[in-house]
């Protein structure tokens, strides 16, 4: 019987008054990918930054793995096994590669096991393996966005919080990017993805709502919505 890990229930976010997000209500089964698509101040990224804590909700209830969170700090969040990955990836840029990585096990005491964590993941990510030296902010943007999903891999997530991946990477790292997402997936690992790539959200996903003013106004299987004239002429170029 499918889990559901994260449930959004009638939350509605303000940023000095102004309405980001409506009375949206959404939830993630355990084990999946569900995208949130939409264009430009629909909300997407509000929504993350309240599901991890970066922002309080006016109303309404964010519950995880059975618990109410909402009230929680970020640190607590972290904690119970979410993880998010921000727009613009946000990594220390002046630390190498490898600081980063360390950073990202900030709240865990296992030093054994974080040093396991990291040869893992730089066998999976082999080019973080090639520059664990190299200070972050001298890497390529896609490189940069590896090493982001990579750091918030080591704080052992149930689930990531992945903002705008793809945004600003060349066509061949964004499918690199995909496959790493993938994989991780794969592994066990849920994930709640914000993507502008319209295609990309469709291709990873297998549920994948869609905001507008921070409303949700349609969601549904990757099929059905490439199947919707709608959803087609709004963000598939027809």
């Amino acid at each position: 019987m499918t889990m559901i890990l994260l449930s959004v229930s009638n939350v509605g976010v303000s940023y000095d008054g102004a309405r980001a997000v409506r009375d949206l209500s959404f939830h993630v089964d355990e084990g999946t990918i569900v995208g949130l698509i939409g264009t430009n101040g629909a909300g997407k990224s509000t929504v993350l930054r309240a599901i991890s804590g970066l922002v309080m909700p006016d109303d309404g209830e964010i519950w995880y793995a059975g618990k109410r969170i909402d009230g929680r700090s970020t640190a607590d969040r972290v904690a119970m096994g979410i993880a998010h990955v921000p727009e613009g990836r946000q990594l220390f840029q002046g630390l190498s590669v490898l600081e980063n990585l360390r950073a990202g096990a900030y709240l865990r005491r296992d030093k054994d096991e974080i040093r396991g964590d990291i040869e893992k993941i730089i066998a999976h990510f082999p080019v973080l393996g090639q520059r664990q030296k190299q200070k972050a902010g001298t890497m390529s943007g896609g490189e940069q966005q590896l090493l982001a999903i990579a750091r918030a891999c080591m704080s052992r997530p149930r689930i990531i919080l992945i903002d705008e991946p793809s945004l600003g990477l060349a066509p061949m790292m964004v499918r690199e990017v995909g496959h790493i997402i993938q994989e991780i997936n794969q592994q066990g690992t849920t994930i709640l993805l914000v993507e502008q790539n319209v295609r990309l959200a469709l291709r990873l996903s297998v549920r994948v709502c869609i905001l507008e003013a921070g409303r949700l106004v349609l969601e549904g299987s990757p099929r059905e919505l490439s199947n919707s004239d709608a959803v087609r002429k709004a963000y598939l170029g027809g």
